[in-house]
């Protein structure tokens, strides 16, 4: 990888590479976009096969999160940090407290939270070391679960995704896909059969399929899901789910999920387009999280009941996208990038005032 063609590529300012022998830490953070504020982004754990994957998911989910900030009119900047390593058998009170260590040496320029593979224990850990983290449990004077609102939030951007493509105003009937069953997604999925769905599901993770059938739903092979005959495609896990192996496969008229990166590439949203499949934007109808977390990190502190009202704006919002996009005949990934550019355009410039 040239990585200094990558960060030009998608407008990265830094990546840091962390390392501790000691504890067993390897980790990068890559900060995409401060114009907004100072940066905010989840913690993600994982096995990866290789460095370059490493670096690779940091510096696109990183530029995901200005995304997600700039479309919520947060005043926060985009970053991720990954730690590589196996989530089950490498965590150690050592990691997390060496890792707090180095976001601490940023000064608030990024504050973390949970993310695929991390736990609100682990950033009890990190918190001693660093005031920069938020979403931590309520017993530690933080705001909590944030799974609760990205959930909230994915079921009312699936509401206004059905209210665009069937004229519903809600999703009574219908049938979802949801695929992953973890943290968010098995949520997700008790909103879902509340409101009437029908509800097909699967998971890697045993515990997670029983939770899933405990609360209604019907249980496939994890391959399975992407051939469900369904109304609503919901995708709840890892990300890159829509590429060339499953695009052709899906039974769908909406895909609607939490994951981040839902296509491979920018690609798979013309195809969708061209299929007639309404995709709404991943760092669009996930950003609850985010909300509460910029919520609890604001000025004054957490309200649940403000946070939880901004994540029922995410229905307007996507309907505001979705109308743009067929006015310009582009994709509602496009049109959502539109208007968070056009965000952060308004604010350097906004930055340039001098008095």
């Amino acid at each position: 990888m040239e990585l200094f063609k990558e960060m030009e590529k998608h407008g990265h300012e830094q990546v840091m590479f962390l390392q501790d022998n000691k504890v067993g830490l390897k980790a990068v953070i890559a900060i995409h976009n401060t114009v907004l504020g100072p940066s905010l982004g989840g913690c993600r754990m994982w096995d990866y096969d290789t460095e370059e994957e490493v670096v690779i998911d940091a510096l696109r989910l990183s530029k995901g999160m200005t995304y997600k900030s700039g479309i919520s009119g947060v005043d926060f900047g985009g970053a991720k940090s990954v730690i590589w390593g196996d989530p089950e058998e490498d965590k150690s009170e050592g990691i997390f407290r060496a890792l707090g260590k180095f976001i601490n040496t940023l000064q608030g320029r990024y504050s973390t939270g949970t993310d695929v593979g991390t736990t609100y224990d682990d950033f009890v850990i990190l918190r001693k070391e660093t005031p920069y983290v938020g979403a931590l449990p309520k017993e530690y004077g933080g705001s909590g679960d944030s799974s609760i609102a990205t959930a909230y939030g994915v079921f009312h951007g699936i509401k206004a995704s059905c209210k665009y493509k069937y004229g519903k105003k809600d999703c009574d009937g219908l049938t979802v896909a949801v695929q992953g069953l973890g943290k968010v997604g098995s949520k997700l999925t008790k909103h879902l059969i509340d409101a009437g769905c029908e509800v097909i599901a699967t998971d890697i993770n045993e515990e997670y399929i029983e939770k899933g059938k405990e609360l209604g739903a019907e249980i496939v092979e994890p391959d399975e899901i992407y051939d469900v005959d369904c109304d609503i495609f919901s995708p709840n896990a890892l990300g890159s789910v829509i590429n060339e192996d499953t695009i052709d496969r899906l039974k769908c008229d909406i895909i609607a999920g939490a994951a981040n990166n839902v296509l491979a590439n920018h690609s798979f949203a013309d195809k969708l387009r061209e299929r007639d499949i309404l995709y709404a934007p991943d760092y669009v109808i996930n950003a609850g999280g985010l909300i509460q977390v910029a919520d609890e990190l604001g000025v004054g502190g957490y309200n649940e009941e403000r946070t939880m009202k901004k994540c029922e704006g995410i229905y307007d919002k996507l309907l505001q996208i979705f109308k743009i996009a067929d006015q310009k005949g582009i994709t509602t990934v496009d049109a959502a990038d539109h208007m968070v550019e056009e965000r952060i355009a308004m604010m350097k410039a906004i930055h340039n005032i001098r008095g």
